[in-house]
């Protein structure tokens, strides 16, 4: 499709770039610069590598130039982006950074220690692209544009696996790649700052002191002003999780928040919301209510100066969870927030922005506030089709491992839906123990003991399903990938007079042969069964 510029007043729109332009270069991904002048264009992407060559394409003048290292020609880029403030420009070659400042400049290198498979500047790995950030990019701009943040991720010490690669010949070609496993070494991750300036100065952010000789993820940084971060640093066994605020001029970082769990601690990559001066800062964590448990709330955390004590205040409650903070518009004293539900400790001062918006078409949204937060950017997921539109603010069974949700009005396609629309077959779904947004209790259910409480919960939904008249109890089956894949096979073994048939995806028969990682589906190990590993039956199907 065309690429077009909407200005929320008034609703007026251009256009920006035809739908021929990526036909005509066979580009499949585009950005747009910040000063609207210039589009990148990625062409020749891998699917799962993300490998590319980048065009720079002039909006006005038609005018395209290759994206390439100095010296380098016909270059494949690992990543590519603009910044934040006019034509700044950012890639990623053979694992080290280059940055230029517009796109008539030549880049330069900010990093040198990249290494192929080894070390990794700027990107993600394999562990923190799939599991811990769930991006494959490793970087962060400050607001103004002056400073980039960014890991060092070396698996250097981390064991490897041989991938066979069948390329024709008679025997296959191997290559190794790291893969760390249950107690195994992870890899050793180290956050910089750098200016842009031409200096290139380098200042390394080092993890709290009772990190510092322990295995620990890096699971979020924000930029929060200019010179200011926050990054909230998690040990192995994922129950520990320290959020501080750094400064990048004296490279210094102090400990804002600790957070434990006797089980595990979920929504580590949530970014905190700060005021502008730092002082106050909003995050979600557990709050008990009642006999229920505990369910994840909205707290404000501030006076936060030395000498001064901290103040903790609850601003939400109830038996239901704050799915996310999205923005605090402090002229206001505005707190923006999605959930499924709206109540409060002062339910006279909330409002919710989209319950009696189009209800009938839409019961699940993603939201993006404007810097001003005068308007909100509603793209609807469900229960229809999806679509986009934009909201002024008034001034006044699947792979799903725990911590996922699998009943939700987001709308998706997938191979259930293909079935359910052409082979005459019903599909349920079920959030038993262990799922998410349901509370602390039901989350942690199946801490050290994953396929026994959860699979309970499927057989006790499929048991009172097929006593229903349209359902044939005699042909019954159950369908899982990765984690989901595990499930099934634990219900097939288990109850095979229920199932006549079953479809295990990837599934884990093993978890001491699975990936460690850090959340899930594939951060079952230290996660969910602790840290050491110990010899148990338990990591075993």
């Amino acid at each position: 499709g065309n690429v077009f510029k909407v200005k929320t007043e008034g609703n007026e729109t251009d256009l920006l770039l035809k739908n021929t332009t990526f036909a005509t270069f066979k580009a499949s991904k585009f950005a747009v610069s910040p000063d609207l002048n210039f589009v990148l264009l990625g062409y020749d992407v891998k699917q799962h590598s993300y490998l590319a060559s980048y065009l720079i394409y002039n909006l006005y003048t038609r005018e395209v130039r290759e994206l390439n290292p100095p010296e380098v020609s016909d270059s494949v880029l690992q990543f590519a982006s603009w910044g934040v403030r006019g034509q700044q420009l950012l890639y990623i070659f053979e694992n080290n950074i280059y940055y230029q400042t517009d796109v008539q400049s030549s880049s330069w290198r900010l990093t040198s220690s990249g290494q192929e498979g080894l070390v990794f500047n700027g990107i993600a790995d394999w562990l923190y692209e799939e599991e811990v950030l769930h991006t494959q990019a490793a970087h962060w701009w400050s607001p103004d544009g002056s400073r980039l943040a960014y890991l060092t991720i070396n698996d250097s010490l981390v064991p490897t696996m041989l991938l066979p690669r069948f390329t024709g010949s008679l025997y296959p070609r191997g290559r190794e790649y790291s893969y760390p496993k249950m107690g195994q070494t992870n890899p050793a991750a180290r956050l910089y700052v750098v200016t842009l300036d031409g200096s290139s100065l380098t200042t390394e952010l080092r993890p709290p002191d009772s990190f510092e000789r322990s295995p620990f993820y890096i699971t979020m940084v924000k930029w929060v002003t200019h010179d200011k971060l926050s990054v909230r640093w998690v040990n192995r066994a994922q129950n520990v999780s320290i959020l501080s605020l750094c400064d990048v001029t004296l490279g210094s970082c102090v400990k804002k928040h600790v957070l434990t769990s006797e089980k595990w601690l979920d929504r580590q990559n949530e970014e905190p919301v700060f005021s502008k001066d730092c002082s106050t800062f909003f995050i979600t964590m557990p709050l008990k209510h009642g006999g229920q448990g505990t369910f994840n709330h909205i707290t404000m955390i501030s006076n936060q100066s030395d000498g001064q004590e901290v103040n903790i205040r609850h601003l939400t409650s109830g038996s239901w969870e704050v799915s996310q903070i999205l923005g605090y518009d402090e002229m206001d004293f505005l707190l923006f927030f999605s959930s499924h539900r709206v109540s409060s400790v002062d339910p006279s001062q909330k409002e919710c922005l989209t319950c009696s918006l189009y209800k009938p078409r839409c019961s699940f949204y993603d939201a993006l506030l404007s810097p001003s937060y005068q308007h909100v950017l509603l793209n609807c997921r469900g229960s229809t089709k999806p679509c986009i539109f934009e909201l002024p603010v008034s001034p006044s069974c699947s792979d799903s491992a725990p911590g996922g949700q699998a009943v939700s009005d987001r709308f998706s396609l997938g191979w259930e839906s293909v079935l359910v629309s052409s082979d005459s077959v019903i599909v349920a779904r079920l959030d038993g123990r262990g799922s998410g947004f349901q509370g602390q209790r039901i989350l942690h259910e199946v801490h050290q003991r994953l396929g026994t409480v959860d699979a309970q919960d499927q057989i006790a939904a499929v048991q009172y399903l097929v006593r229903l008249p349209y359902i044939d109890g005699k042909r019954v089956g159950v369908y899982g990938k990765a984690y989901g894949g595990f499930l099934s096979t634990v219900l097939l073994l288990s109850h095979n007079s229920v199932f006549q048939c079953g479809v295990a995806v990837a599934p884990v028969t093993n978890w001491k042969l699975y990936g460690e990682t850090s959340d899930a589906p594939s951060g079952i190990r230290s996660k969910y069964f602790g840290f050491p590993v110990k010899e148990d039956q338990k990591y075993q199907v």
